[in-house]
Formats: structure tokens, C-alpha cells, sequence
């Protein structure tokens, strides 16, 4: 499924109808430059499944863990780990293979720990459709 978003809105919204649909041990990795609206989509996704505290992007700590909506939400963002190895300190096997959602920001840092079915979201800007204009990829794998 292709999304044309033209606002943070859309993006939001798309997010959060995502995570409305969302069930167990469902993962999607998020892929984008800088300033794409990764973490607006993500406040939608959480949003979605019922969160209502802030969320905010865990760049410095990697994880972090929301438990009060319909499902416990682990947002990662992995764009600092250095090697695949501190996601097995982090003991991500827990996180993806249990009973909540996963949203893994720059996922494609990790790929090879990736399990074998998840739902890839891919945030694109085209400065020729706007400066707000974000093509959003949504791919089962």
C-alpha cells in the first residue's frame, strides 16, 4: 500500500489506523531519513493502540516501553547502536517475540535480526510534491 501524506496529520493518522489494527506480537520497522516524520507516525501508531502519555523517539536509550493501552508498545530506535550485538543486551528476543508491538525505527540497521514476518513502513519526502509531501510505503514481509 502506497499513502500520499501532505500533512503531519496524514501521517499521524495513518499511524494510528495502523495501530487500531494492530494485534500480538505484531512488529513494524520504520525507514526514513531525518526529519520525515518517523516519530509523528509512531505518536499515531501508540495513539492507536490506546496510549495516551507522551512518546517520545528513544534515541538515546534505544527502548522504551509503554504499557497502558490494549497491548504493551516497545518503541526502539537503533540508529545509534554500534553493532547488532547490544540489541542481545538490550534482549530484544523478548520484545519481538512477545505479547505486545514492536516499532523498531531504522530497522534496516538490523536486518539480520529482523524475524521473518513483519510490516515495513517506508517514510520517503519529494520536495517536487511540497515540502510537507511524504510518500508512505506500507509492505508485509
Amino acid at each position: 500500500m502506497i499513502k500520499d501524506s501532505y500533512s503531519e496529520k496524514d501521517t499521524w493518522e495513518l499511524g494510528f489506523s495502523l495501530g487500531e489494527k494492530a494485534g500480538t506480537g505484531q512488529i513494524f520497522t520504520l525507514i526514513g531519513d531525518l526529519g520525515v516524520g518517523k516519530t509523528v507516525f509512531t505518536k499515531g501508531l501508540a495513539r492507536g493502540l490506546g496510549i495516551t502519555e507522551p512518546v517520545n523517539s528513544p534515541t538515546f536509550t534505544i527502548l522504551q516501553v509503554y504499557e497502558e493501552g490494549r497491548l504493551p508498545f516497545y518503541h526502539f530506535d537503533v540508529y545509534r547502536i554500534g553493532d547488532v550485538e547490544e540489541m542481545d543486551e538490550i534482549g530484544y528476543e523478548d520484545y519481538f517475540y512477545g505479547d505486545g508491538v514492536c516499532l523498531i525505527e531504522w530497522a534496516d540497521l538490523i536486518e539480520e535480526i529482523l524475524p521473518e514476518h513483519y510490516t515495513q513502513i517506508r517514510i520517503e519526502k519529494d520536495l517536487e510534491k511540497g515540502f510537507d509531501y511524504r510518500r508512505i510505503t506500507v509492505t508485509e514481509r
